[in-house]
Parts: structure tokens; sequence; C-alpha cells
């Protein structure tokens, strides 16, 4: 594997690579950041048995061109990342690759989605032209495209929902990695759609400790068969369940998704006054109707012309008639007025529907999100797919981030949010949570530390640059506020799976790690593959190794090619994740399986050596 980048996410990605995947890797940075590339990832670590994963090579070139990638063995290589800040340096060097392998799988890193789309398709195309024998599943994985803001987005939303991390898109779906405590006596424990693996720590035997790497009773199961999962006493879990949100409902959807409810369209009191009006014409057209000889038709006729003057003057009519004639005109004196003040009032509401919300008065349960950048924008889409009710709080009125709010009825408080007072516009303490996103780490971290004194327990994630310091913060708030739940995440600590995924293969959906061993999320075409194959569910399933978990749905022509992606609006999910047991796997099905390294290299028929030698020695 080939990494090429300027900043954090290249060496991050690297040490993803080598870690979690066990594979060589060759770090290509500018020379300003070799120093800090050889001091994070070049020395040799050695996995929990005593094994070593390979140290990563690191290499310096100011830009990804033809002689620095041929330098780093491109045309030899797997698999090429470009991860340069620059989405033309990247493009350049994408083009540049191509040529010198047409079958390499390309991971690029782009800002702009349009281009991005534009750029999957044009490299395809290029490795078509230049192999045109090559298979059309490994075409549709060559070119993957991805955006560290989008990559970080779910992660960051089930922070806020689910206070975890430990997440993986699937079809657009939200699953993570819950960890249970072991069940009292004669208590049910919480369902899930499966359990991953029991968990090292006891409550009833303290050699279990937590952490353990043990393949003994108490190290950690990965994968453990329903009876081994049903029959452990006294020991946590780690099971998998869809990130769904608990809290108050949203409001009723709005007038014309411009945020402007049909109830406040119309003031109470001008509402109260029309009725008047109504019920003093309706009043007029039945004495009309009694005093007269008028069907009620024909009176209410009388009586709206009267209303709007617009009648002769009934000089020669009866004195009652004149009498009805000179009220219906009063009313419609009172009417002409209502009628200007509605109109008022239903530009002023349209109008208002465009600009931004406030928060609601009795709002609660909310998730409040600092920040309407690249990231924060991102966020916010999230959240609402989730159906999550948002206020965010933003500086800058022209932030990227301020139109899709506008657009989707997210209230938004403008101001600096380390001003007095906010916050507090943001109903902090009523929040669920709190995500600060902003582009200033001191920003996000005054925000927090302020917000813990509205509310102690509030739930907060904070966006933090270097891993270091998001590492020491983390450990600082817990120390400080135990019974509340922290996070502080990195961008490119929660991007770089993402990437290592799209690197391995478009099949890999993602990795979660179960204390110091790793489960990989993998969508596979049954064809080709004798375990799966005409076998039932349970019988597909080997304890330790691989474990079917959903079924796509949809028809093979119309299949995601990348399930790791996040949905287009209006998409549906197909997976179907309550399999029967007894379902029989056809070569036709595409399934999603959770595995250890070694469970699918086996699977998938990769025991190339350095794979079988690393991975023999590994307890994942």
């Amino acid at each position: 594997m080939v990494v090429c980048g300027d900043d954090g996410l290249a060496r991050r990605l690297a040490d993803e690579l080598r870690e979690v995947y066990r594979q060589r890797v060759v770090l290509v940075v500018p020379e300003s950041g070799a120093e800090q590339a050889a001091g994070q990832v070049v020395e040799p670590a050695g996995d929990a048995s005593g094994g070593t994963i390979v140290p990563v090579q690191v290499a310096t070139a100011p830009a990804p061109t033809r002689e620095a990638l041929l330098r780093a063995g491109v045309d030899r290589a797997e698999a090429l990342a470009l991860l340069y800040e620059d989405d033309e340096t990247n493009l350049r060097g994408a083009l540049a690759a191509r040529r010198l392998s047409p079958g390499l799988r390309l991971v690029v890193r782009m800002y702009n989605r349009k281009l991005g789309q534009h750029l999957e398709e044009l490299l395809d195309q290029a490795a078509l032209v230049h192999s045109p024998g090559m298979d059309r599943a490994v075409l549709d994985a060559s070119t993957t495209v991805l955006s560290d803001a989008d990559t970080a987005a779910p992660a960051l939303a089930a922070t806020a929902v689910a206070g975890s991390s430990k997440v993986v898109q699937a079809d657009g779906v939200l699953l993570r990695a819950a960890e249970r405590t072991p069940p009292g006596r004669g208590e049910v424990p919480e369902p899930g759609l499966c359990t991953l693996a029991l968990l090292s720590s006891t409550t009833a035997d303290p050699a279990g400790a937590e952490g353990s790497e043990e393949s003994g009773p108490h190290g950690p199961v990965l994968l453990p068969d329903d009876r081994a999962a049903a029959g452990s006493t006294g020991r946590g879990s780690m099971v998998l369940e869809t990130v769904q949100y608990a809290g108050p409902a949203l409001p009723a959807r709005r007038l014309a998704r411009r945020g402007a409810p049909l109830r406040k369209l119309f003031s109470s009191r001008l509402r109260w006054a029309l009725a008047g009006i109504v019920a003093a014409v309706l009043a007029l057209t039945l004495t009309t109707t009694a005093l007269t000889d008028a069907d009620p038709v024909h009176a209410a006729y009388i009586t709206l012309l009267d209303l709007f003057s617009i009648n002769d003057p009934a000089l020669d009519a009866s004195v009652t008639h004149q009498v009805l004639q000179l009220l219906s005109g009063l009313v419609g004196l009172a009417l002409l007025p209502l009628l200007v003040a509605a109109a008022l009032e239903a530009l002023g509401t349209f109008r208002a529907a465009g600009t931004l919300r406030r928060p609601p008065r009795g709002l609660s349960g909310h998730v409040v999100l600092l920040g309407l950048g690249k990231i924060g924008s991102r966020v916010l889409a999230r959240l609402r797919e989730l159906d999550i009710p948002v206020v965010c709080v933003e500086e800058d009125p022209d932030a990227r981030g301020i139109p899709l709010a506008r657009n989707l009825g997210v209230p938004v408080v403008l101001g600096d949010v380390t001003e007095e007072g906010v916050l507090e516009a943001a109903k902090i303490h009523r929040a669920h949570a709190l995500l600060a996103l902003t582009s200033s780490d001191t920003t996000n971290l005054e925000a927090v530390l302020y917000a813990r004194t509205v509310t102690a327990d509030l739930r907060v994630a904070l966006r933090l640059y270097d891993d270091e310091f998001a590492t020491a913060v983390y450990r600082t708030l817990r120390t400080a506020h135990p019974e509340a739940l922290t996070r502080s995440r990195s961008v490119t600590h929660l991007a770089a799976p993402a990437f290592a995924g799209a690197m391995m293969g478009r099949q890999i959906l993602g990795a979660i790690p179960v204390e110091r061993k790793v489960l990989l999320f993998a969508a596979l075409l049954v064809a080709g593959h004798p375990r799966l194959e005409g076998r039932t569910v349970a019988e597909s399933f080997r304890p330790g190794a691989w474990r079917v978990l959903a079924l796509d749905t949809a028809a093979p022509g119309s299949r995601r090619p990348d399930l790791a992606s996040t949905r287009h609006d209006g998409e549906q999910p197909q997976l179907l994740w309550d399999l029967r047991p007894g379902y029989v796997l056809r070569p036709e099905d595409r399934v999603v399986i959770a595995a250890t390294r070694r469970g699918l290299a086996e699977l998938m028929g990769r025991h190339r050596a350095r794979t079988h030698d690393a991975d023999a020695q590994s307890p994942g």
C-alpha cells in the first residue's frame, strides 16, 4: 500500500493499514513532514502475542509526480491513497498513477464533491482503456473518492446520539458496537442484532482484567456462538445494534419545507377576529332569512353584497331591510383592515421562513452543534437524517452550513460561542448532547468547559486537530467529570478507518476494535465462496472466524457498488438484518459479514505468506 499526503491524515492512515490490516505501507510525505512521520509510524510495533508488525517505510517528495510514484513502487502496489489538502495535487497524482498501473486501486481525497464524482468516472474509464479485459468487479472498485468530512460525520453523529464512535456504516444505516455489562440475576439482557464478542473484563472473576489478550477462558472471545453467548456468566459482551435516537420527536412538517408552521401563518388574535366576522355574517344571513321572504342562499348573497358595499341602497325597502343593510356595512368596515392585516402577516411569515429560525421555547433533548463549516454541515445533515432535533451555533453568518440549516428549518443562534449568553440561547441547559466542531481547538475546549458548568452531566464531544491533544483533553475531562460522558475526536482519527477500508477494497465496510483485537465488516458476493454458497445462514456461521449479518435485498442490477458510502436523498436501505437461520444463501446473493482478520483472509482465499505469518500470531 502506498499513502501520499501532507497532513496528519496520511500518517494516521498508514498507521491504520499497518496495525489493523497488517499491510506493508510506503508513506510519501513532503520533507517538512518526514521527521514527524518517522517518529510516529516507522518504528516496528509488537502485537499482543509477541509478533511484530511490518514497519512503515517513509519516502519524501514535494508532490506525487510520476518519478515520486515510481520510487514508492506504485507500479507494484495493490492500492494508492492520495491525501493532499489540495484537490488539484490529488487529481494530477491520480492521473499519473492510472497511467503507470491501470489496475491499481485508487483512493483519492477530494473536498469538491462534484469534481470527485466526475473524477471517479474519468479514472475508471482510463483503467478500461488501458486494460480492456479488466474484470467488471475490479473496475467498479478501482477508484474511490472520499472526503474526510463525509467519512467523519457518521462517527460524530453516533457520538452525539449513542456516545460511541465504534460505528460502521452499511447502506446508510449506522451500526455501533455497544458494550453491555453482565445481566444480574433475573434480568433479561437487552436485545441486539447479534453478539460480536464476549469481553475479557468480568465482575465475578478478577482474573478477567479489561484489555487482557489471553486466549484462555478469561480472554476476549470474538464472534461466539449463541450457546456460548447465552451461557457466559459474569462477563460483559459487545453487541451490534443500530444507532437510533430515543429523545423527543421532531415538530410536525413545515409549510413548503421552508420552516413556517401552518398554524403560525396567522396570529391567534387575527384568527379570532376573522372567526368573529364569519360569525357575524352567518348571523346576518339567518336574520335576513327569518325576517324577509328570501331563501337562505339569496339571503347570504344579499348579505355579502351589503358587506362589500356593492349593493344598491335599500331606499324604498322596508325598515328591516334597511337596518340589516346598515349592519352588514358596519361588518364590512371591520373586515377591510382584517384582510389587510392578514395579507401583511402572511407575507411577513413567509419572509421570516426564509431567515434563520430561533430555538423554540420548550425545546429539550436536542443536540447543540457548534460550527457550521465543512465538518459541521456534514454532521448536521447526518443528524437530520436520523430525525434528531438540532440547534446550531455559528459566528459567521456566511458559513457554508447556514443555507443548509435554513433549508432544513434548523434553529441557528448567530454569535461567538465563547460570549456569555450564546449557549444559553441554544438551550444548553436542556440539551441531550453538545458537539463542538468549530475549526478552533481552543474555542471547542472553552465551549465544552463552560457547558460543563451549566450542566455537569451533559454529554459532550469536541473536535480537536491533534490526536495527542485530544487524548489528553479526554482524560482530563473524564477525571474532572467522571459521571458525564465525554469524547474528544480528531477528524483524521475518525476518517482514517474509512480510507483504510477503501484501500482494502469496497467490500470492506469498516473495522471495530474489541479491546485490542479487531473485527472487520465486509460485503461479499456469495458466488465463488464455497463456505457460503448453498449453505444456510446457520451453517455458514463459523464461531471465532466469521458470521453472516445481513442480506442485500436489492436486485443485482440496482445494487449500490459501495455499501459504506452515504445514501443519497430518497434512497431507502435494502439490507435485511433479521435473517432466518434456515435461509439458504444463493450465488447471486450479497451478504454483510463480520469477521476476524484471519477469518476474512481465509474466507476470501487471500492466504499470502506475509498475511499468514502475521495473522497466525495475532489474536484477532
